[in-house]
């Protein structure tokens, strides 16, 4: 899972190689932390959020399949 988030963040913002994704997992659950530059911030939010919420559906789903739960998280 890891691998497929970092792949769709890189293609999204303009500093592909700021990008750091940190996995936290729990029993049932990950949490997922996302580092990206300042100015990608935005590009990685969306207008009005669709951006992160789309990710997160897709990530959701991903996780569901694996019998897990997952939020992602983006940290500054």
């Amino acid at each position: 899972m890891e691998e497929f988030i970092a792949y769709v963040i890189r293609n999204l913002v303009d500093s592909p190689d700021d990008v750091k994704i940190d996995i936290f997992d729990g029993s049932k659950s990950s949490v997922v932390e996302i580092r990206v530059a300042g100015d990608d911030v935005a590009k990685l939010v969306g207008r009005q959020g669709r951006t992160i919420k789309a990710l997160r559906q897709i990530s959701m789903t991903l996780a569901a399949r694996l019998g897990r739960k997952v939020r992602l998280e983006i940290v500054q």
